[in-house]
């Protein structure tokens, strides 16, 4: 009789890469030079789940997969990711002929199995060929690098898949990061924590990749600086990973705008942390991610201007219409040439070196006994004064309503805004819902009166000497006067008592 194994805890990084450069992968010294484990082989895989996926709401994947005469049946929950570093519980045994759910010692895991049995039935497929081998470097490191290239099968539908799985054998999570970091040194290379599941559950319902917004905090009291550190920017990770890997098969503007909104909240974190980590760490990392955002801020600011500011206005527009739709028409283009920049920008070979480098320094981290001993709602509450007293400074400066003060300002209010997200789990839920609430209140005003700022500034250069389009300028500009001085009063009337008054994080 063959036993099943016992749960395993399958820790892995895979990496999609372009079908042509799977050639220059097999050539790499690193995987020519690895020992080969066997001849190529071809896997196909049949998932199972209830007509109404009751396995999959439940995130759980149940697979037989044949490889030749030999069968296996596996079993495996949601994962841990960041920056494609996957952990997840797996259950692995042969199969014959039925199901056999007896070697799984998970017990809400085996209740979902054993009710759903009766209604199992096969919802896709994938067939693809996997050749590996085994990186030994040194005592104590083994992992299995397994290039996989085939499709994944929906009914009709089909997609295809080609990666590079690295799954540690022996040694730390470090190990595969530094060996994917050499790897990606001169291919192509995505972190991608897209399971094959997840992919055919879309196949299968159609479902096209939503941009990945901002998750909520999950740090907990009793971790040190660095460990909340680390949960908080894995948290970013994942946003800008999943936006990146989007972004690169869609032209949707929301992906890339989401992709720098996961930029912006990493700066803000090495900035509110800093305290705690490293000095160089944080200054080389909040410089690159900076000149990395940098690479596709046009595309979201001009977006901004067209949809925000100037469509309202050719909606109503009448005497002053040609010009304005004249108008319309150059911001269209240039929306359009920064949205073909932007795709041309978004290099996978070099976001993907950018993210697996920041996740190994991640793993990397150093830590010591005394930052360990820090109390984390302490140290909350005193990032919390330094971030609230630079937004006091801002306020102060901003009551001339001088556009580049209001600015000022605005950016200040976005960071107190990240670090009360950053920081919610420590303090009172309601007071810091209610507080988040009015920050984000007073954000949104000012954040529209930038985009007329801006607006304004792009306006008139594209109209140059051109009389008629300068007026048109002037015109949308004005048009939105009386809204733009009313939220500039109103953003600093009711910031005030958010600045002096009682917050979350007073004792």
């Amino acid at each position: 009789m063959v036993r099943p194994l016992p749960m395993s805890q399958e820790i892995e990084l895979k990496l999609s890469l372009p079908a042509k450069a799977v050639p220059a992968l097999r050539r790499h010294p690193v995987f020519s030079g690895a020992a080969r484990q066997g001849n190529a082989v071809t896997l196909d895989n049949t998932y199972f789940d209830t007509p109404e996926l009751a396995l999959k709401q439940r995130k759980v994947a149940l697979r037989i997969r044949r490889h030749g005469r030999v069968r296996l049946q596996t079993v495996k929950c949601s994962a841990v990711s960041a920056g494609g570093l996957t952990q997840r519980p797996e259950w692995e045994q042969p199969y014959s002929d039925a199901f056999d759910f007896s070697a799984i010692d998970a017990p809400k895991v085996l209740k979902l199995l054993k009710r759903h049995e009766a209604a199992l039935q096969p919802v896709f497929s994938t067939r693809f060929r996997r050749e590996t081998r085994l990186y030994a470097p040194r005592e104590g490191v083994r992992i299995l690098m397994m290039i996989d290239t085939g499709e994944v099968i929906a009914g009709e539908q089909h997609e295809p898949i080609c990666e590079l799985e690295l799954e540690l054998v022996e040694g730390e999570p470090l190990d595969l990061l530094l060996l994917a970091s050499e790897l990606a040194a001169d291919l192509p290379l995505l972190p991608n924590d897209v399971s094959k599941a997840e992919r055919g559950y879309r196949l299968h319902l159609g479902c096209e990749p939503e941009a990945m917004r901002a998750e909520a905090s999950t740090i907990g009291a009793k971790e040190t600086p660095v460990e909340a550190f680390r949960t908080l920017a894995s948290s970013c990770l994942r946003q800008w990973q999943a936006n990146v890997s989007a972004a690169a098969h869609s032209s949707k503007p929301e992906f890339i705008h989401q992709l720098r909104v996961a930029l912006r909240r990493l700066r803000s974190l090495l900035a509110l942390f800093a305290p705690a980590l490293p000095a160089d760490f944080v200054a080389d990392w909040r410089e690159r991610l900076k000149l990395n955002a940098d690479r596709f801020g046009d595309t979201r600011d001009l977006d901004v201007l067209y949809d925000e500011v100037l469509a309202p206005v050719v909606a109503g527009a009448t005497v002053e219409e040609p010009a304005i739709t004249r108008l319309a028409g150059l911001a269209l283009a240039a929306r359009d040439e920064a949205r073909d920049a932007a795709v041309h920008d978004l290099d996978l070979a070099a976001q993907g070196r950018l993210l697996i480098g920041f996740t190994a320094a991640l793993h990397a981290l150093p830590t010591s006994e005394l930052i360990d001993a820090i109390d984390l709602r302490n140290f909350a509450r005193l990032q919390f004064t330094r971030l609230r007293k630079k937004v006091r400074r801002r306020f102060e400066a901003a009551a001339d309503l001088v556009p580049a003060h209001l600015h000022a300002l605005r950016i200040a209010l976005k960071r107190l805004r990240y670090g009360v997200e950053f920081f919610a789990p420590l303090f009172p839920a309601k007071a810091s819902r209610r507080y988040l609430e009015r920050i984000v209140r007073a954000q949104d005003a000012l954040g529209f009166v930038n985009d007329v700022d801006v607006a304004r500034g792009r306006l008139l250069g594209w109209a140059g000497e051109d009389v008629e389009l300068r007026a048109a300028a002037a015109f949308v500009s004005g048009w939105h006067g009386p809204r733009y001085a009313r939220l500039a009063r109103r953003s600093l009337r009711e910031l005030e008592p958010l600045l002096w008054g009682k917050t979350p994080w007073s004792r």
